[in-house]
């Protein structure tokens, strides 16, 4: 037979006990420890870890009460709050079998027990003690995973009047459970600013859990929202809980939000308010309970006057808004990010220490970057990897935007459609996606520019 319970402690001051117990465990458990004094327990539990603790409630100097049991089985969960510890005593009820397992103890059996129901006992005692290793396991490894992804979110550098702002208005809000929307440009860090306020917040050790609103299809919403039960559809197989049901109890990241078709934001919106969901295929609705953080690089109030998104969910989505800068709007923080990111990847490819040419400063801090903060990382990134150099100089950087928007326009032949269309994608790209500067940068109304966008299919 395998020895499936385990390492077993008992502890009784009766030696026949002992022995009795000691001569049947060792057929079914790993190891057997035995002791009939009750103060040899803290440096027995200091020394080894029992998957089992078997504790007599009645040792001699208090027969029948069980007061001397319980205080030691106070004092074994106060050393192992994990501990698996079951009573046995000769004057057991069903009194103190509840108040046992009011205080910590999985089970109860009395003495002389049956080795059949002594066994089922400790089987499910066992059952118990591996399940709970397998939690503290995966609690474990998800902080891991959370401190190595967070590491890589931790660039939030920076000293301008911009940025400093962002940093107050996080360490206000990042204490309270209020719903935040993050509004910036592609590239500006808003799961960076996401992960700061779930990193500051009293949810810090639960699990952080991002989604990109704009990669799920209308067909996938509510399951992987949501969750769905075994044959809602085809391919659902099993039970399956949504992001919602994981990230309950910790922070819940909706990235693009403003990318969410208007047929969905009602569902969206039902969830928010009754704090429940309800998976795909099931009327039985779960309670949630999650820190809502929402980013968008689009205009949800323009959204709003377009009746492109709901005026209700924006209300629900943004008790506090954060705005994220562009980098051309905190130039002074280009050489900070810039050393920033040199040291990063010096280490990641192993490359000696480089210094920065000031003719190299000089021109990143006027490009107007485009990508910003993304689109700089990248940069430096290749930079380490192309350059020989001890020293980066300016033709160590190449940039995706190099024509100021008025050159070349790029276009074959005179159609003057064609060119207003080209002319649109630049600016957009210019000013990563924001219509409003995009607009004033062609002249036009944002209106006006809403109606060229769904004019050319932009």
């Amino acid at each position: 037979m395998s020895k499936r319970l385990g390492s077993i402690l008992i502890i009784d001051d009766d030696e026949d006990v002992l022995l009795a117990a000691q001569m049947f465990l060792k057929h079914h458990a790993a190891r057997v420890r035995t002791e009939h004094a009750p103060e040899t327990i803290p440096t027995l539990l200091k020394n080894e870890t029992y998957d089992i603790i078997l504790l007599d409630m009645n040792f001699t100097r208090d027969v029948s009460s069980g007061h001397e049991g319980f205080s030691w089985l106070r004092k074994i969960i106060e050393l192992d709050p994990s501990a698996v510890v079951i009573l046995i005593t000769a004057y057991g009820d069903v009194e103190m079998a509840v108040r046992g397992i009011k205080e910590g103890a999985t089970d109860f059996v009395l003495k002389p027990w049956q080795n059949e129901k002594l066994l089922a006992t400790l089987s499910a005692a066992m059952t118990l003690r591996r399940s709970r290793e397998e939690v503290d396991n995966l609690r474990s490894r998800q902080q891991q995973l959370s401190a190595d992804l967070d590491k890589r979110f931790q660039g939030f550098v920076g000293t301008s009047p911009q940025i400093r702002e962002v940093f107050a208005t996080i360490e206000k809000v990042a204490k309270t459970d209020a719903n935040v929307l993050i509004l910036g440009e592609n590239g500006t860090g808003k799961e960076l600013v996401a992960r700061e306020l779930h990193r500051q917040s009293a949810r810090a050790n639960e699990v952080f859990l991002s989604v990109d609103m704009a990669a799920l299809s209308e067909n996938l919403f509510e399951s992987e929202l949501f969750g769905h039960v075994k044959g809602a559809f085809t391919d659902a197989r099993e039970d399956r809980a949504g992001r919602f049901e994981v990230a309950s109890a910790g922070t819940l990241f909706l990235d693009e939000v403003g990318n969410l078709p208007v047929s969905l934001q009602a569902k969206l919106l039902t969830v928010l308010q009754n704090r429940e969901v309800t998976r795909l295929g099931s009327n039985k609705s779960r309670a949630i309970n999650i820190r809502l953080i929402c980013a968008t690089n689009k205009s949800l109030r323009e959204l709003v006057a377009h009746k492109s998104f709901r005026q209700d969910l924006l209300y629900r989505i943004n008790t506090v808004e954060i705005h994220l800068p562009p980098l051309r709007e905190r130039s002074e923080d280009v050489r900070l990010l810039l050393e920033y990111f040199l040291q990063i990847y010096s280490n990641k490819y192993r490359k000696a220490p480089k210094r920065i040419s000031p003719a190299t400063i000089k021109k990143l801090e006027k490009y107007q970057w485009p990508g910003n903060v993304r689109e700089l990382q990248h940069a430096v990134e290749r930079a380490v990897i192309m350059s020989e150099s001890e020293t980066l100089h300016p033709s160590d950087f190449f940039f995706t935007s190099k024509e100021p928007l008025g050159e070349a326009v790029g276009v074959d032949g005179f159609n003057l459609d064609e060119a207003e269309k080209t002319l649109i994608r630049r600016a957009l790209s210019k000013h990563g996606g924001n219509i409003s500067q995009a607009a004033k940068e062609l002249g036009l109304t944002r209106a006006a520019l809403y109606r060229r966008l769904e004019k050319y299919g932009l």
